[in-house]
């Protein structure tokens, strides 16, 4: 009865008809995985099964071509894919593997040759796995189906040029099948897919598998979703192996002509199209793991850098390891001096000064951070004071694609530079990034962080030191920082040293100068031929220079357009780099106090620059020096109507008292009475912004305001977002 049972199969095989499923095999997966689940029982044997997943598919992409027809040099293409196969572990595997994996092809043969229903024939290729894990079942079970699909293939491929491949090709009607292949192309199509589909899968699972328990529970929703999704991706992966079993079963049985292609194809496309669906799910869910896995990872790195820092070391390599990189299988620097890749050893035991920025850095600042960084090599002689600079890149490569551009973009940065740079932005870590915007304060503005020759951070942001001081600075850390500050006097030397060597002469001679800003060319026009009126008048030796404002670039060359266009009697600076400098330097003078805590409200500099940096704001400012003292730091409507009133309310007192006490005397007078109080503006992307702030003009404590502004014309990089303090409150202190 069993034999006539198989022929009853047989002859539906023959006659094009498909054996009948069960209704709900399609349908309902809650039945049999409910079936697969009460079987599963793992007997705690650990296999690492990606060896023998790699021969598995070095079989299928091998075998996997063109429908169209096979060839020796389609052959010879895919041999030049690199071979994985001489793996020391496949040994050992295919000896503990090899008897399960012949068993299930020998059963999958069976049971296909036997008219056997498909599930029923998962159902029992499953019952042999009992005792494995889901990605070993999964394997071992295409493991079985390579060895009749790779036979085929290579019999196709090989059977022309060798007699005993193409003795065994006839007796399986290979040859046959080749020349009626373009005929089979559907069906070729359809099972080339649902193997593509079906590897996926395995791979998917296999990668489930091997995720890091330590850092993902069975609570997580993506973990346990995926879970309880495997067994199904399993049995209809394993039902899809069978499938595709059959379907060369029965060509190299019965031959093509018995064959039902379109019907056949539309099978194997329906077990692909649910399980690509599947596979979908399973991969948005591993996905959502590897996320949750990657962020439990960076947030364990970013306690142990933050205890890294608070640990002292013999000297710096621990910290630049984990900051830079921390494997040795690579050169992680590229040295500026040399061109070309090194390793972080010359760093050890030095004063290593991290220059942190994005790709967005001024050819400005790099050029005037090149000249203090020569200047500062020659002063840095003595060995025990010796420092190396390096560019660390931040960059968002998880959410912005590096392209071309940016990659020219970076490597241009980088062959300007003289100094050491990261190799490449990506071996800098989440993590390190994390770390470097949460604890230095990092917020896409560059900073320059200093750390000493056993890694501790000496001075968080030097940028700020080197601007106002330059080569002066060296060692650039916060000690040196306060020493600058106890030399220094609210002077003229002060806001221009290192700009302009014209005034600096100026203020040797002794001469009356005045600094003055805005953006209104009228007001420019005024100002000057009043000032130049008095001069003449007072007999006095004045000099005048226009130095711009901090943004607005566009308005400033108008101004200075009409300075040179209308040959005002003033002097100007041409070049705008450096009217940057100098509204750089004066910013970094404010966050230089911020930065050490000295933004002390009797600090009569600090209460200056405030002054001078509010007024900017506010349309324009004037500053008149008598050589290095500086005489008054005014309002510029202010400054303006104190020279208009010369003949007729101050000039009597000025030839009495001297001009530069008349001045200031009669602008405090003038200024009293307007009363402007000051506001100051920070970027969000400067990452230290003082908590409070008060008014250095009634000195009450100024609040904070949120605006938007655009900042496309201005001098710095555009800043979307700024914090604008104005108004003080109407409180007593």
């Amino acid at each position: 009865m069993a034999n006539i049972g198989r022929l009853g199969s047989m002859q539906q095989l023959i006659r094009g008809e498909r054996p009948t499923m069960p209704a709900n095999a399609m349908s309902d997966d809650s039945i049999f995985v409910k079936k697969l689940l009460s079987e599963h029982n793992p007997d705690g044997l650990e296999y690492d099964v990606k060896p023998l997943l790699h021969i598995v598919e070095d079989i299928l992409r091998r075998s996997t071509l063109s429908s169209e027809g096979v060839s020796t040099h389609a052959l010879a293409q895919v041999d030049h894919v690199e071979d994985r196969s001489h793996h020391p572990g496949y040994t050992n595997m295919l000896e503990a593997l090899s008897y399960k994996i012949d068993r299930i092809s020998c059963e999958i043969s069976y049971k296909a040759l036997g008219g056997i229903d498909a599930h029923s024939t998962t159902i029992a290729i499953f019952e042999m796995l009992t005792n494995f894990k889901w990605d070993v079942k999964l394997v071992l079970a295409l493991a079985a189906f390579a060895l009749t699909y790779g036979e085929f293939w290579l019999l196709a491929h090989i059977h022309d040029t060798n007699q005993l491949a193409k003795s065994m090709a006839i007796l399986k009607q290979v040859p046959g099948i080749m020349e009626h292949s373009s005929s089979l192309k559907p069906r070729f199509d359809a099972l080339n897919d649902l193997v593509k589909v079906i590897l996926e899968v395995t791979r998917c699972v296999t990668e489930f598998n091997d995720l890091p328990t330590q850092y993902i529970a069975q609570e997580v929703p993506a973990y346990t979703t995926a879970a309880s999704h495997i067994p199904i991706a399993a049995y209809w992966s394993v039902r899809g192996i069978v499938a595709c079993a059959a379907q060369i079963l029965s060509l190299t049985t019965h031959g093509y002509e018995f064959m039902s292609s379109t019907t056949e194809a539309w099978e194997l496309s329906t077990l692909a199209h649910k399980l690509k669906n599947i596979l979908e799910h399973l991969r948005k869910q591993l996905d959502s793991c590897f996320k949750y896995i990657e962020k439990r990872m960076d947030a364990e790195a970013y306690d142990m850098l933050c205890e890294l820092f608070s640990t002292p070391h013999l000297d710096n390599m621990k910290v630049l390891k984990a900051l830079i990189y921390a494997k040795d299988d690579i050169l992680p620097l590229y040295d500026g001096a040399s061109k070309r890749r090194v390793s972080l050893e010359p760093l050890r035991r030095k004063n290593v000064l991290f220059l942190i920025s994005g790709l967005e850095f001024s050819h400005d600042e790099l050029l005037i951070l090149e000249q203090i960084y020569n200047e500062s090599r020659v002063h840095a002689s003595r060995l025990e004071n010796r420092f190396e600079l390096v560019w660390l890149p931040i960059v968002d490569l998880q959410n912005s694609e590096w392209t071309d551009q940016k990659q020219r973009q970076f490597e241009s940065m980088q062959e300007a530079m003289p100094w050491y740079t990261v190799y490449h932005p990506s071996l800098i870590s989440k993590a390190v990034i994390w770390f470097i915007q949460r604890e230095w304060k990092y917020k896409n503005k560059p900073i320059l962080v200093v750390l000493d020759p056993q890694g501790r951070v000496a001075c968080p942001n030097a940028l700020h030191m080197i601007w106002i001081w330059g080569g002066n600075a060296f060692p650039f850390t916060s000690a040196r920082e306060e020493a600058l500050w106890k030399e220094e006097s609210w002077r003229l030397e002060l806001l221009v040293d290192g700009i302009d060597q014209e005034i600096l002469n100026w203020i040797k001679d002794g001469k009356y100068i005045f600094l003055y800003g805005g953006d209104d060319p009228e007001w420019v026009r005024k100002f000057v031929k009043e000032a130049r009126r008095v001069a003449q008048t007072s007999l006095i030796p004045l000099e005048m220079v226009y130095v711009g404002k901090s943004n607005k670039k566009e308005q400033v060359q108008k101004v200075l357009d009409t300075i040179n266009r209308e040959k005002l009697s003033t002097n100007y600076w041409q070049e705008h780099s450096m009217i940057w400098f100098f509204w750089t330097r004066l910013e970094s003078m404010l966050f230089s106090k911020i930065q050490l805590k000295q933004a002390d409200d009797h600090d009569l500099v600090m209460q200056e620059i405030k002054k001078l940096l509010s007024y900017d704001k506010q349309g324009g400012w004037i500053v008149l020096a008598k050589g290095s003292r500086i005489v008054a730091n005014g309002h510029a409507v202010t400054g303006l109507q104190t020279l208009l009133e010369y003949e007729s309310l101050w000039k009597e007192h000025a030839d009495k008292e001297g001009f530069d006490p008349a001045f200031k005397q009669h602008y405090d007078k003038l200024h009293a009475v307007a009363n402007p109080c000051c506001r100051f503006e920070f970027s969000h992307e400067l990452g230290r912004i003082p908590d409070k702030l008060r008014c250095p003009e009634c000195h009450r404590h100024m609040h904070m305001l949120t605006t938007f502004q655009c900042c496309h014309d201005d001098y710095d990089i555009e800043e979307p977002l700024v914090v604008s303090s104005v108004t003080p409150l109407p409180t007593t202190i």
